[in-house]
């Protein structure tokens, strides 16, 4: 009997503790290195989200949140990662003007700086403002680390047993539903 493949979001571990903490509801994404002629693209619309080490910088991250940043580049460094959240695309945006990007500030993690040299990146490529519905396992998926997940690239698929499935199926959101609708109509009214 085959396990599942489920399809699994590369993001910052310090994006994914956001995501699972309420403080993020968005996702900038241009695409990686090796996406630069396509661009980002959203092949899926719910997946896990897998938390990534690399490329993390205190810089990056806004201030009230840059303290974060220690405990989620020590969690998961053996070689293994703990998977504890997963999310529905809610609301997808293509945002070309670079003046738009500070009205998203409140509803993610990302410096400013940050945001602008990724705007700059690819500059033929639009920036994907995407809103999501996060949900959290009751406990985490446990998995090791495959040689080919790595690199620059968006979307991996991690197989996982009947048993992880259930706690992916039975995952409760983070935000219960008039919170997450009344910041979700925020972020499309301050884009307007």
């Amino acid at each position: 009997m085959n396990s599942p493949l489920v399809p699994a979001l590369k993001e910052w571990a310090v994006v994914c503790r956001a995501l699972e903490e309420g403080r993020q509801m968005v996702l900038l994404r241009k695409g990686g290195i090796m996406e630069y002629k396509e661009g980002f693209k959203l092949v899926n619309s719910s997946f896990l989200l897998f938390p990534t080490l690399e490329h993390q910088s205190f810089e990056d991250i806004q201030e009230d949140y840059a303290h974060t940043l220690g405990t989620a580049l020590q969690a998961n460094c053996d070689g293994k990662r703990d998977l504890s959240i997963c999310a529905e695309v809610s609301d997808i945006r293509q945002i070309s003007n670079e003046h738009m990007l500070p009205r998203l500030e409140k509803y993610h993690i990302w410096s400013r700086s940050y945001v602008g040299t990724r705007m700059k990146y690819n500059p033929k490529k639009s920036m994907n403002m995407i809103i999501l519905r996060v949900y959290k396992m009751s406990h985490p998926i446990s998995i090791y680390i495959k040689p080919e997940w790595s690199g620059c690239k968006s979307w991996i698929s991690i197989e996982i047993s009947e048993k992880e499935k259930e706690l992916l199926d039975h995952s409760q959101p983070v935000l219960d539903d008039d919170r997450f609708q009344h910041i979700r109509s925020k972020i499309l009214e301050s884009l307007n």
